[in-house]
């Protein structure tokens, strides 16, 4: 990219932290690797983007060693402003009379006035285009493709709309041509990714959903698997779970947000829902598609969640067939009306909820894996372990190590279950 090269932190020239902010624990992270990588390597210079430079670039410029701070107003730009070339980004009549007097001489970004030295502070208003994102690949096997950008909702918890905008969408003919494109390089399995899925084509016509492009994906290119990385709760309609029940190149696999089982609390969060619209949904995946893997985000130790609150997330938690959760604990935001409230509990209290929670669902995730024993699963097959064993990930987002195997990364095969071991399974190809 524009005459650099990816190397090792310890030798590296220039680094670049692209951060989240969700949770404090993520802006601790950056700042320890940040002080890490200038300790190590004092003359590299290091650019931070992303969430957290979007929300508190003050805070990221005192920090030894940061030379760019590139909010996601224009983290698109970040090639040009990496190799000086900062003309080419956002035009001066895009701007605001405040941000063109806080621009850089020379150039049509506007930033702080109190960085236009080192560092450089790359914020502003993050407008309503949507800038292609580069496809990345995890593992080198299953690329992401991001269609969808920013919020419109606003949860009391949440900074992401501050930080990301408002929903946008990437044109549906780009998004084909990007899948096209993977297809043509032989990928065996794509992950469609935004902030909000569901909310996709709202932006652009009426006539644009989320589950049309799923459709037209499917129709136009030759994918060989489709993966929804996650979707809120109300928009998994019964199209959308027959569509994962009746098409074979759907990866079975659910990931619905739910935060909390208490009504209560999911009305002082400002969610959409109501825990029983919640439970018919996930109740229906289940029915339709008995082998889905099923996901939610849960919230532990929301302002003003009492020991009853807790309780009835639990019991509901129990009551539905989830095979995973990621559980995180509540981390007051800045700015966010939750982070206002004066209920906030004090962290042991959240961590003992959080110990329960995951006790919880580990009972759950046991059962499930060791229902799959017997099974044939399709999966892609993602890498070797350092022990030089395959690894593969199933339809229903479940790992599995292949020992033995002589299976090449980036293919589909299918795999009989012979046990359970630890979190994951063991399999042979069949």
């Amino acid at each position: 990219m524009r005459g650099f090269r990816e190397t090792s932190a310890e030798e590296s020239e220039v680094a670049v932290l692209n951060t989240c902010t969700v949770t404090a624990a993520a802006d601790a992270e950056v700042r320890q690797i940040i002080r890490r990588i200038h300790r190590s390597n004092p003359g590299c210079k290091i650019l931070v983007t992303g969430c957290y430079a979007q929300r508190a670039s003050d805070e990221i410029a005192k920090l030894p060693g940061v030379n760019w701070v590139i909010g996601n107003s224009h983290k698109h730009a970040l090639a040009e402003i990496l190799s000086g070339n900062t003309s080419s980004g956002v035009p001066a009549e895009d701007l605001t009379s405040a941000e063109k007097l806080h621009a850089i001489p020379g150039t049509t970004f506007p930033v702080f006035e109190a960085h236009t030295t080192e560092p450089r502070v790359f914020v502003g208003e993050i407008g309503d285009v949507f800038h292609f994102a580069p496809v990345f690949a995890d593992d080198r096997t299953r690329p992401t493709v991001k269609i969808q950008d920013g919020c419109n909702a606003r949860c009391a918890f949440c900074v992401i709309p501050h930080v990301r905008g408002k929903s946008r969408s990437m044109e549906p003919e780009k998004v084909i041509e990007q899948i096209r494109e993977l297809d043509q390089n032989r990928y065996q399995e794509i992950v469609l990714s935004g902030i909000n899925l569901g909310s996709y084509g709202r932006d652009l016509d009426r006539r644009y959903t989320f589950l049309g492009l799923i459709k037209q994906i499917l129709s136009e290119t030759g994918i060989p698997r489709l993966r929804i990385s996650s979707i809120e709760p109300m928009d998994v309609s019964k199209e959308m779970i027959n569509l994962v029940a009746t098409e074979p190149r759907m990866a079975q696999h659910f990931h619905v947000p739910l935060q909390s089982g208490s009504n209560r609390i999911l009305r002082l969060m400002s969610r959409r829902y109501w825990a029983t619209q919640y439970a018919e949904r996930i109740i229906s995946i289940r029915q339709r598609i008995p082998a889905c893997g099923i996901g939610a985000d849960v919230m532990v130790g929301f302002p003003g969640e009492s020991e009853s609150d807790h309780a009835e997330s639990l019991r509901f938690i129990e009551s539905l067939p989830f095979t995973y959760l990621h559980i995180f604990p509540y981390s007051a935001r800045p700015g966010t009306p939750a982070a206002g409230r004066p209920e906030q509990l004090d962290g042991r209290r959240i961590h003992e909820r959080v110990r329960e929670m995951k006790s919880l669902i580990a009972a759950k995730r046991s059962r499930f894996l060791q229902a799959q024993i017997g099974q044939k699963l399709s999966a892609v097959v993602l890498h070797k372990a350092p022990d030089g064993v395959p690894s593969a990930l199933s339809s229903n987002y479940l790992q599995i190590s292949l020992p033995g195997s002589g299976v090449s990364p980036n293919t589909l095969v299918n795999v009989e279950i012979g046990r359970v071991h630890e979190s994951g399974l063991v399999g042979r190809t069949a």
